[in-house]
């Protein structure tokens, strides 16, 4: 179906929560290019939101309201379209449930619209990297895959028009756009979790059930004919819910495949790929090359450069204790030089801080990061490694992680 102007035209729906990411604008423009009346509100102001304001520009049917939101944008509306990450205890979706209003996420209402096969990936690390294998292994199966969810600068919804009786779509899912499959009762039919620790914990107040409850409705919906792939690591958190998996359940051990980039983790990561593509019924062989041929994922243990000797690497998506201890894992500490720090999530850094005294030495992130990077290169000697993984949310000094990553990247690539 590509007219979909039948289905949004006149109907009045409130986006709350614009953001910088890309994805949520992108929504915003394709449901105000079918005809819908949008109130667009975001606690972010005007400023802040410049970019994504000037791609909405040209759309009269949408009215803003920035810096706050207002109860009267959550009466009287056909839907709203909610961000992840909105608070679980929001006065304004309280307001809008009261008033019967549908609340949509974009993942999970692409899902209900398009009727295509969804292919789902979760999990608190390897979800981005799982996804992209995948994705790889597909495209050279010559699937016709529409890649959305948790993707930088994608919109889910905006691929509505590209669906065909064909096509299949890949989704990265964090915590959040699960909970807006569990919400309208649905599940992908081939769903992937692949690790499971603490993360989101200022979030969520602290429970880390009402975590893994949100990342369970990947699977919590899905019917017997469906395929459930789970990794070792995933298996003691689940025991509650084993009796709630009415799916094939396949469980992915790692396999030592034959892989470009390096990590106990990726192994991991390829193991749950290569699994999701037998369910997809895609040959081994195909999927073996393909995972050969990966390269990596931006911001996750990516070698910028080699600089006088030194190898830089940017690990920007590290938000966790956890991503750093396994990038410290794989690059060695004695003569690693680690930039880490950021905003707290309430996370257990204990481990983390006793590895701390085994690293050749680690910078804290401070207001400057250019500082931090230069500080770092007149530390480490030729042979040494530089690793930025913060450990740490990003909030407050950057956009997210990716504009940390981005800010980086450039401060290396200008090292001279």
């Amino acid at each position: 179906m590509n007219d979909w102007k039948s289905v949004f035209a006149g109907k009045k729906i409130t986006v709350m929560g614009l953001g910088v990411l890309g994805r949520a604008v992108g929504d915003a423009k394709f449901l105000a290019e079918n005809g819908a009346e949008l109130i667009v509100t975001d606690l972010k102001s005007e400023i802040e939101l410049a970019e994504s304001l000037k791609i909405l520009k040209p759309f009269t049917n949408s009215t803003y309201r920035l810096g706050g939101h207002d109860r009267a944008d959550f009466k009287n509306r056909d839907f709203i379209l909610k961000a992840a990450g909105v608070p679980l205890d929001s006065a304004f979706i309280a307001e809008a449930r009261k008033n019967k209003i549908p609340i949509k996420m974009s993942a999970s209402w692409f899902a209900e619209l398009a009727g295509t096969p969804i292919v789902g990936i979760t999990g608190t690390r390897g979800k981005t990297t799982t996804t992209m294998m995948l994705d790889g292994i597909m495209r050279a199966a010559r699937m016709q895959v529409l890649l959305g969810g948790n993707i930088r600068g994608v919109s889910t919804l905006a691929l509505l028009p590209q669906v065909t009786q064909n096509s299949i779509a890949l989704m990265e899912l964090d915590s959040w756009q699960c909970r807006g499959f569990g919400d309208v009762g649905i599940s992908p039919s081939v769903a992937v979790f692949t690790t499971f620790l603490d993360d989101h914990l200022n979030y969520y107040h602290g429970d880390r059930g009402a975590y893994l409850a949100d990342k369970a409705q990947i699977f919590l919906h899905q019917k017997p004919e469906d395929t459930l792939i789970i990794s070792e690591q995933v298996i003691p958190s689940l025991e509650k819910y084993k009796n709630n998996m009415l799916s094939h359940v396949i469980v992915a051990k790692i396999q030592n495949l034959d892989l470009s980039i390096l990590g106990t983790h990726n192994q991991l990561n390829a193991s749950c790929a290569f699994e999701a593509a037998r369910a997809l019924g895609i040959d081994d062989d195909i999927s073996l090359q393909a995972l050969k041929n990966f390269k990596g994922v931006p911001g996750r243990l990516e070698l910028i450069r080699e600089y006088q000797g030194i190898k830089i690497y940017n690990d920007t998506t590290a938000t966790t204790p956890e991503a750093t201890l396994v990038a410290l894992d794989v690059l060695g500490d004695d003569r690693t030089i680690l930039i880490m720090g950021g905003a707290d999530k309430g996370l257990d850094m204990s481990a983390l801080e006793a590895r701390l005294p085994r690293v050749k030495k680690v910078i804290h992130l401070g207001r400057d990061l250019a500082s931090a990077v230069h500080e770092a290169m007149a530390s480490a000697d030729p042979g040494d490694t530089v690793l930025f993984s913060p450990a740490f949310a990003s909030f407050g000094m950057f956009k997210n992680e990716y504009d940390r990553g981005d800010q980086f990247v450039k401060i290396v690539n200008a090292l001279a």
